[in-house]
Formats: C-alpha cells, sequence, structure tokens
C-alpha cells in the first residue's frame, strides 16, 4: 500500500500545477563518480537546477556483477508496482547489463547480470542502458547502445577504437523474463546514451550523436508514436559547440529541462525548453555534487527523502 499510495502522490503532483505548487517534488539525481568503481551515489533537488549529494557522496549499492564489476550510467525508475527499478553499465566489453530493484533506495534486491546481446556474435559492448514504461502494454522497454562489428559499415570510422553504435531494446513485464532483443534505433550515425520519455500521445528520444570525423559530440531529439518505435529522423543539436553526453530529461512545473554531462570540461551542463524546439542554455544556473558523471532522474516524496537523509 506504501508504494501505491507513493505513486498517487507522485501522479497528482505532475499533473494537478496547483497541486505541484503547494507539495512541489522531489528530484532524486542516480549519478557514478571515476570510472564507477564504488557504485550508487544519489543526490537531491527541490528545484530541479541545485543538487545536493546524499551520504556524504558516498556509495549506496557497490557493484557486484559483470567482468569489470562497474556500476556507469545507472538509470532509476519508479515502477508501475512502486519500486525502484534500476539498470546500469556493468563493463565496457560485455554482452550484458547489470539490473536490481529497491523499495526505498537504500535496501536493494540481489543484482543480476542481463545478457541482453549474447546471441550476436561480433557485440562488442553494452552501454548507458535505461528503462521506460509503457502503461498501454504494461511493459517497461529496457534500451541500451551497442557496436556489432561490421554492421552499418557506412558510418565505420576507425577513431576511438571503431565503436560504431545503434540502439538495442528489449521488453519485460517483471524483470524476469524479457523479449528478444531488436534493433531500436538507427540514425543514420553513430548513437548512443538515449533517454526515452512521454510527451502527450507521443514518446521523445534524446541521444547523443557520437559521430568522431567530423565531430559532432551533441545531444538531438527523435519522436515516435510508439515507445519501441519508430522514431523519427534525429533533429538539429540542442547543445553547443562542446562535447556533451549522458542526457538525462525532467520536465518542471512549465518546462523541460536536460542535463547532460560536459565530460571533456567535467561539469555537467543543461538546456532548457517551454516546447522541445528551442532551447536555451541554463548550464549556469546549475549545480550538481564534483565529479558526478551520466546519470538519472526520479521523482521522490519527502518520506522517502527523509530515509535517505538518515544515511551517512
Amino acid at each position: 500500500m506504501r508504494n501505491s499510495s507513493c505513486i498517487l502522490i507522485l501522479c497528482l503532483l505532475l499533473t494537478v500545477p496547483a497541486l505541484a505548487q503547494k507539495f512541489p517534488p522531489i528530484y532524486l539525481f542516480s549519478y557514478f563518480k571515476g570510472n564507477g568503481e564504488d557504485g550508487l551515489h544519489l543526490a537531491y533537488s527541490r528545484d530541479g537546477y541545485r543538487y545536493q549529494s546524499l551520504k556524504n557522496d558516498k556509495s549506496f549499492l557497490k557493484p557486484a556483477v559483470g567482468q569489470d564489476k562497474l556500476m556507469r550510467d545507472p538509470c532509476i525508475i519508479r515502477g508501475h508496482d512502486g519500486r525502484f527499478h534500476m539498470v546500469w553499465t556493468v563493463s565496457w566489453k560485455e554482452k550484458s547489463i547489470g539490473y536490481a530493484s529497491s523499495d526505498d533506495l537504500i535496501h536493494w534486491s540481489e543484482q543480476q547480470n542481463i545478457p541482453v546481446m549474447a546471441h550476436e556474435e561480433g557485440a562488442r559492448n553494452c552501454w548507458a542502458p535505461e528503462i521506460t514504461y509503457d502503461a498501454s502494454s504494461r511493459q517497461y522497454m529496457i534500451y541500451w547502445s551497442t557496436t556489432i562489428t561490421g554492421k552499418f559499415p557506412e558510418t565505420q570510422d576507425a577513431a576511438e577504437n571503431a565503436y560504431n553504435h545503434r540502439l538495442y531494446y528489449t521488453t519485460t513485464s517483471d524483470f524476469k523474463t524479457y523479449s528478444p532483443t531488436k534493433l531500436l534505433y538507427d540514425p543514420g550515425f553513430n548513437v548512443i546514451d538515449a533517454n526515452i520519455l512521454p510527451v502527450g500521445d507521443r514518446y521523445v528520444m534524446f541521444m547523443k550523436d557520437e559521430t568522431r570525423t567530423p565531430p559532432k559530440k551533441n545531444i538531438r531529439l527523435a519522436f515516435s508514436n510508439s515507445l519501441t518505435g519508430p522514431y523519427d529522423k534525429a533533429g538539429p543539436p540542442i547543445t553547443g559547440q562542446y562535447w556533451a553526453e549522458g542526457p538525462t530529461a525532467l520536465r518542471l512545473v512549465t518546462p523541460w529541462i536536460v542535463y547532460f554531462d560536459k565530460y571533456q570540461d567535467h561539469t555537467y551542463g543543461a538546456v532548457m525548453s517551454d516546447d522541445l524546439k528551442t532551447w536555451t542554455d541554463v548550464s549556469d544556473k546549475i549545480s550538481f555534487p564534483k565529479g558526478a558523471r551520466h546519470g538519472t532522474v526520479v521523482n521522490i516524496i519527502q518520506r522517502e527523502l527523509d530515509e535517505l537523509l538518515k544515511e551517512n
């Protein structure tokens, strides 16, 4: 019942502006530091601009699966069951992703290593998995980027270890059984770091154009009428003349804000829009914990934050 109540409260806050103003949601940012060796870090914000680390910026969960035992690119969502579900990158060169769930973001289930690309002999990696829930089908879609040797030769580049990614996905209703992996999106360029959210009766995908020659390294958008696609042609970049990756989008009471890792500058940036068309850079208005890398945002309520604040 506790989890169902949390979902109801959050739904009301996100859909009724008056309630959102009286009881503003709390934004929880999940991220990693360094190379992801020490695991899951969390920070919170009440305004969507300034994030403060929790547990003195110590890890909430140590990685336990994968060849390299990393916990990079953690993505957390609140499921329709009220539980928090998380996926992450477990290794630089493995054909699997990590998964765990939690009721309170403190105590986590046993970690799983899901072999989503084991069937592809030429698969080189599984990077930056994320989860989006499809209420119409009652299915979760897990999606990530993978390079498969020999695939998509038209965008092959020798630079950066010849990685040439496309986006792939699987669906599940219970995180126990998974549909066969399929291609989600081939935008005609090397693409990583997708983040998909519902917008009205459509879905918007934020992604990184990973093209190296000539360098793009920017964030772009595509839309679809269905979560599993097809997605339309990627739009123009919404970020500037710097290298950006790991976009995660959040809809505040009115505008959209997209955070991203300005990884060459070792800091975080952000852009904002009212219509997903015209974007304004608001990087000077945000703050994240020092050293934060590629994460995602989920809404929580005060009771959940109170428990997180007790951790030290």
